[in-house]
């Protein structure tokens, strides 16, 4: 059953309103910084990196901020994986055939602290719906994954235009460059660097640049670009910018591992998002994403953005990207051995 207009509406008034109280509450007695044009001074080098999942997990229910103690405990485990994960591997024991996996531990740079927002120690990024999940797809929403879901299964390996954006060095993997902007297992941080009429957001990992022009009106809707067409403007302490006309093959990507989904989204998708600097070194970020031709109601979540002194580096993702060409020249050659037996 999908929500009715009414109730798409309600929600969105609601959500807006509770936003624009949190927006000017956030900051308290704290004023940003200015730059030469009298703005919130945004600029710097910033980091999203959490051990905050951006869903909860299923069994915390509806309950988004963890006690003090919950989240020190969450901490532990991490720090306790990560020195287990260190040690030496035993060489002893039979390498494993097939699927060996991917990255270990030590490229795992996800922080280790849970997120502490408005002083709560939160359970997940996204915070409403209620349950912390991402809202089950409409029914255009599910049709569309399933027909990419059957088109993947014909000819997942025929060329680089049926393999992930990540794959390819086009954007970086996970909805890492947003927007929203979610953080990923490494990577996620971000430079900004402001002028009189242009936010630039430049993302490290794969260095997508996001340009998001203050003032003024979206570009035509035939003009659908990768990271979207952004649009900002100042409210008091707070940048809104609002982003639509995305590049149709551009999906929302959540979750790691076995729980990641990729899901392709429709020309209807809107993202509005909000950066308030609160302290020093502390940007509150919050987004909401809506689209109801992918998603049952939209949804919300808020990420810290973290001040770091640490410069951005180089992503040099071409370069070391062996995986695409062995990913198809696997293919070619199953093509042939197929060819081959049937000879």
């Amino acid at each position: 059953m999908q929500p009715s207009n009414a109730s798409r509406s309600l929600f969105l008034w609601t959500a807006v309103g509770l936003t624009l109280t949190c927006s000017a509450a956030l900051a308290g007695n704290y004023k940003a910084p200015r730059t030469a044009d009298g703005h919130p001074d945004l600029q710097g080098v910033w980091t999203n990196a959490t051990l905050t999942p951006v869903e909860r997990p299923k069994t915390l229910g509806n309950k988004l901020v963890l006690s003090e103690p919950e989240a020190l405990q969450m901490e532990k485990r991490m720090q306790e994986f990560a020195a287990q994960s260190d040690q030496p591997s035993d060489l002893s024991q039979e390498l494993p055939k097939g699927n060996v996996g991917g990255y270990n531990v030590f490229w795992f740079d996800p922080a280790n602290k849970v997120a502490n927002v408005k002083g709560e120690r939160r359970s997940s990024l996204i915070v409403y719906p209620e349950d912390g999940q991402v809202p089950a797809l409409s029914e255009p929403g599910q049709q569309r994954l399933d027909a990419r879901t059957a088109r993947a299964a014909k000819g997942a390996f025929d060329g680089p235009e049926q393999r992930a954006l990540g794959e390819r060095c086009i954007l970086g993997f996970g909805t890492n460059s947003g927007p929203p902007m979610l953080p990923v297992m490494y990577n996620s941080n971000y430079q900004i660097v402001q002028s009189a009429d242009t936010v630039l957001i430049n993302v490290e990992m794969v260095h997508d640049a996001r340009i998001i022009r203050l003032g003024g009106t979206h570009q035509p809707s035939h003009m659908r670009k990768w990271m979207g067409d952004s649009i900002g403007r100042w409210e008091g302490e707070t940048l809104v910018v609002e982003t639509v006309n995305f590049n149709p093959a551009q999906p929302i990507q959540i979750g790691q591992g076995a729980s990641y989904r990729s899901i392709p989204v429709s020309p209807k998708l809107k993202v509005t998002e909000r950066f308030t600097r609160t302290e020093e070194q502390t940007i509150h970020y919050e987004f909401t994403v809506e689209d109801p031709d992918t998603f049952s109601t939209p949804w919300r979540g808020e990420i810290p953005f973290h001040y770091t002194d640490q410069h951005i580096y180089e992503y040099a993702c071409h370069e070391g990207n062996y995986a695409l060409p062995g990913i198809l020249a696997g293919a070619r050659e199953e093509e042939k051995a197929a060819a081959n037996a049937k000879q």
